[in-house]
């Protein structure tokens, strides 16, 4: 790549990620202090922001601030780190970068994009009802649902990274779910709700199978973002660790021209 390209690309990746910076922290501010719902519009109790654990009853909502923070490091290591495929040191804001989205961005907001749009298609009063229209603008609810999976798609595509050990991401990935399930307990034990009508009608065995489908679910996404990294990055993966295996040879070699 040319000095001209390589330019082009870093500025490209510089403001594509203000834009994503943008959009995330807009739509937080917008949802704190614009979006009220009045006592007198008829949705579920569970759903309205003033009971127990307002908004952050909602995994949509710790996925947004999760892309919001997502992208504030990307744009982060963008000014001092790097995004070059193999840089002679990894610095560490690089690092937290590629956990980051490897662990967390990618698989939550995969999760939450398909699981809510797969239960609009089949019952939206389930995840958000006609009534919500009248106070939530559209464009809203498409940065929490739609945006989130297109910017994660885009982000794999314009920024190279390594992923970490499956040990390690799913690891990541595991506490976070487990941090959230645990929320959920803690609403439905001191605020009497479940935030999701769907466990109202459970029965305790169905809730642990339940509950068991989703953290298997959130695996299957985090080995589709890893896949899918794989395959658009394909090349310079082999060349990274074409690289990695000659440093690895290099200290034999000069032993062996010694002894000769």
């Amino acid at each position: 790549m040319s000095s001209v390209q390589l330019y082009k690309s870093r500025t490209f990746v510089l403001i594509w990620h203000l834009i994503a910076i943008g959009q995330y922290y807009y739509a937080i501010y917008f949802d704190q202090y614009f979006v009220n719902i009045p006592n007198s519009l008829n949705i579920p109790k569970m759903m309205r922001p003033e009971q127990y654990g307002g908004r952050s009853k909602f995994l949509t909502y710790w996925c947004l601030i999760l892309q919001a923070i997502y992208f504030s490091i990307c744009l982060i290591n963008d000014c001092v780190g790097t995004n070059e495929v193999a840089p002679r040191k990894t610095p560490f804001i690089r690092k937290v970068k590629d956990y980051m989205l490897a662990a967390f961005a990618f698989p939550v907001a995969l999760n939450v994009g398909v699981t809510f749009w797969t239960l609009m298609a089949i019952d939206r009063e389930l995840v958000f009802p006609k009534a919500l229209d009248a106070v939530f603008p559209g464009w809203l609810n498409h940065v929490m649902h739609t945006n989130i999976v297109i910017f994660m798609v885009l982000e794999i595509c314009t920024s190279f990274r390594q992923y970490p050990s499956r040990k390690a991401g799913l690891t990541g990935l595991g506490i976070f779910m487990a941090c959230y399930l645990g929320w959920l307990h803690v609403i439905r034990h001191y605020g009497g709700i479940w935030v999701y009508p769907v466990l109202d009608v459970l029965n305790l065995p169905q809730r642990i199978l339940f509950f068991a489908a989703s953290l298997i679910f959130s695996v299957g996404l985090y080995l589709f973002g890893e896949f899918f990294n794989n395959l658009i990055w394909t090349k310079e993966l082999k060349q990274l660790k074409a690289g990695t295996k000659t440093l690895k040879s290099k200290p034999h070699t000069e032993a062996e021209n010694q002894c000769h």
